[in-house]
């Protein structure tokens, strides 16, 4: 193990040597993943504080529990295994970590007992979890740490006042979104270059807020409403926030950790590690912490084998499926849940325990999102005993875990679900097999969630035989658009679940044929879409208008690899990331297909938008605004005016400058040529002129011997 080295000693040896450390940039040192050299980081400093910490007391993991039953001894085994059932629930009980005393003279307990848990965290979240917990009418849990009664101990008995410290305002981590331009921001990697810019579309530009070199040793991740800005080390995860320095709001201690997710208010944070086995009795063991976003503090954990965490989902690390907790009930981040093998596991936050203190059992569950307004859970199971009991979607409220509606499928072999943003609709494709069970046909079951009893409508394409290669909703809106078919050149349709006839059914809007796309991109105010191939495409792009069923522009960002519009709907950025070796970089576009700029870079592999809060105007003030666009419109049309100008002025610069380098070029050439006047004269035997219409050409006659014959004659 490296020896750490404290910073006063490194001063001292710097002195030595005659260096001046203030000079040296400690940024640009590369050091091995994973090393330090003795040269503690920041992070650093604070794990390290806390493992001395750890090691000079040696009892922060265990707890003292009082108020238990006086019991004899009959009852002893009894007892410890109610109590260690109820521990053995937040942590892990070390071997020989449980101990109830017993009062010599009556051979009774005394009412309390030790348990000892394998790290701190684990105790402190055993003490909050079970302090005042009751067991019986008679016994409720009185749980501190064991170390506090150190600390109790040296509670002065002489009262002295707190000192006030003076109230200190924090940083406005919500200022970039006063921006006078209501400019949008967005965070690139490239290789070790972490950069925050604004997008200046205006003035065709990005404007550079921060850089930071290594700023993160894998990604970056913004926070849902944009507060935050996530980066990750190999202690933990850091928050960053700010007006334009970007500052440390937080850190959170997870080692190696691998990937995070935060709660949909930004509430918690989800980190995870997975570790791989040290020995062949070992198995591959998952790590999870639930952090509360503000104080950094541990809420719950979840330890275990790799199997218990990959039942459902995809896109996850080394089996696991990610995120292994989704969160429901809109912003409020009251719930979130887990799949288990025939289990849904619902935690509220109140008390990080499992709503009603069990699972819900659901019989070969293998697949359940959350709406995205509601506390509503959407369940899929699969055909059990071979056909015999069918397939079903269930839709369950949640805490009360009533099932809302319930819809049974027949001959399914795969199922995917899809809610529309608001929690409006709720749609389930569905793949049916053909009677002969050799081929799959495809259909939807689209639920109107808001509507009296979740009516459910059936749709089928007009070829059912279509494969479905993207589904996608329109966001806050009723439409939806769906790109079918088996050729190289699919179709795409659109529906709507209203129309003006008939708002209660379903009805197509239009199909567009023979289409380059495999993918669907919404802006996110809706009604633009763009119809996007990529991969075996080569980037082909088609900005839609779904009002007027028309193509507003088609375009090709060769070998794009991402398409991600900004928070409001008005830009979209398609970019090349390093999965290529060449074309790195990207695209800024206008929501109507027109290219506003283009940033190459070299090892590129990553673009976010920062998210955007809800806006915090009512229902009815958005639609004056709307009536009185034309109003509001004239002082950004002013601008826009200005800008124009200031972008032609700057054209008729840069042509002005261009044509004076030229001239200057020009003047150049000739003054070097009138130098080599002379040369050119001794060059030409004499002749002075430059001029080839004052030379003259003149025949010259040659004559030359071809062959040479001698005959001799007798």
């Amino acid at each position: 193990m490296t020896a750490v080295v404290s910073m006063a000693d490194i001063e001292d040896a710097a002195q030595r040597l005659g260096i001046n450390l203030a000079s040296v940039d400690l940024d640009a040192v590369r050091l091995p993943p994973g090393d330090d050299f003795g040269v503690p980081s920041d992070d650093d400093e604070d794990l390290l504080a806390r493992d001395d910490l750890e090691f000079a007391l040696g009892f922060g993991s265990i707890i003292v529990v009082d108020n238990l039953p006086v019991v004899p001894p009959e009852k002893f085994e009894k007892l410890e295994n109610v109590i260690r059932k109820i521990y053995s629930q937040i942590g892990v009980i070390k071997e020989d970590g449980f101990w109830m005393p017993v009062n010599p003279e009556t051979n009774r307990t005394l009412g309390y007992c030790f348990v000892e848990y394998n790290t701190p965290q684990e105790a402190e979240l055993a003490r909050e979890k079970t302090n005042a917990y009751k067991l019986d009418k008679s016994h409720v849990f009185a749980v501190n740490l064991f170390d506090d009664f150190d600390k109790y101990m040296k509670v002065p008995d002489q009262w002295t006042p707190a000192e006030i410290k003076p109230y200190v305002p924090g940083e406005n981590l919500h200022k970039w979104l006063t921006d006078e331009k209501a400019r949008d921001q967005f965070v690139i990697c490239a290789g070790q270059e972490t950069e925050v810019l604004w997008n200046d579309a205006r003035q065709l530009k990005s404007d550079l807020v921060y850089r930071r070199s290594q700023w993160t040793e894998s990604f970056v991740q913004w926070s849902p409403l944009g507060t935050y800005l996530a980066t990750i080390h190999r202690q933990g995860v850091a928050i960053w926030g700010g007006a334009s320095t970007f500052n440390r709001i937080m850190r959170y201690a997870h080692p190696l950790v691998k990937l995070i997710d935060f709660s949909p208010g930004e509430k918690y944070l989800v980190t995870y590690s997975s570790h791989e086995p040290s020995g062949p009795r070992d198995t591959h063991r998952v790590v999870l912490n639930i952090f509360d976003v503000r104080t950094g503090k541990v809420m719950r954990d979840f330890k275990g084998n790799a199997d218990e965490f990959t039942t459902g989902g995809s896109g996850g690390v080394s089996g696991v499926s990610w995120p292994v907790f989704r969160w429901g009930g809109g912003r409020d981040d009251k719930y979130f849940a887990r799949i288990g093998k025939n289990v849904i596991s619902v935690y509220e936050t109140e008390t990080f325990s499992l709503v009603d203190k069990k699972s819900m059992k659901v019989e070969n569950v293998v697949d359940f999102n959350w709406s995205p307004a509601d506390p509503i859970l959407a369940l899929f199971v699969p055909e059990l005993g071979g056909g015999n009991q069918p397939a079903r979607v269930s839709l369950v409220q949640i805490p009360g875990k009533e099932e809302l509606r319930q819809k049974n499928l027949f001959s399914v072999s795969d199922c995917k679900m899809y809610w529309q943003s608001n929690g409006e609709y709720f749609a389930v494709k569905v793949d049916r097999y053909t009677k002969t069970k050799k081929s799959t046909y495809t259909g939807f079951e689209l639920f109107r969630i808001k509507e009296r009893d979740i009516p459910i409508e059936v749709l089928e394409l007009e070829n059912k035989n279509d494969k479905i290669v993207a589904f996608a909703w329109e966001p806050k809106g009723h439409r939806f658009a769906v790109i079918h078919g088996d050729g190289p050149k699919p179709d795409i349709s659109f529906y709507s679940m209203r129309t003006a006839s008939n708002t209660g059914r379903v009805s197509k809007l239009t199909t567009l044929k023979g289409k380059q796309a495999n993918a669907l991109y919404w802006s996110p105010a809706g009604r633009f879409v763009i119809l996007a191939g990529l991969k075996g495409f080569n980037g082909q792009l088609e900005f839609y208008n779904v009002d007027e069923l028309e193509t507003m522009a088609t375009a090709e960002h060769f070998m794009a690899t991402d398409i991600e519009w900004d928070p409001t709907g008005r830009y979209v950025a398609t970019s090349v990331t390093s999965v290529h070796e060449m074309e790195n970089g990207f695209n800024i576009w206008s929501f109507n297909g027109k290219l506003l700029y283009r940033i190459p870079r070299d090892h590129f592999y990553q673009f976010l938008w920062r998210p955007r809060p809800p806006s915090l105007l009512s229902t009815e003030k958005e639609e004056e605004i709307s009536k009185n666009l034309k109003k509001y419109s004239k002082k950004y049309e002013a601008e826009d005016q200005d800008v124009s100008l200031l972008l032609n002025e700057q054209d008729r610069e840069k042509r002005k400058m261009l044509k004076e380098e030229w001239d200057r070029w020009v003047k150049e050439w000739k003054q070097c040529h009138e130098e080599d006047k002379a040369e050119r004269q001794r060059l030409r035997d004499g002749e002075a002129s430059d001029e080839e219409e004052e030379y003259e050409a003149k025949e010259v006659e040659v004559e030359e011997v071809l062959d040479v014959m001698e005959e001799v004659v007798s």
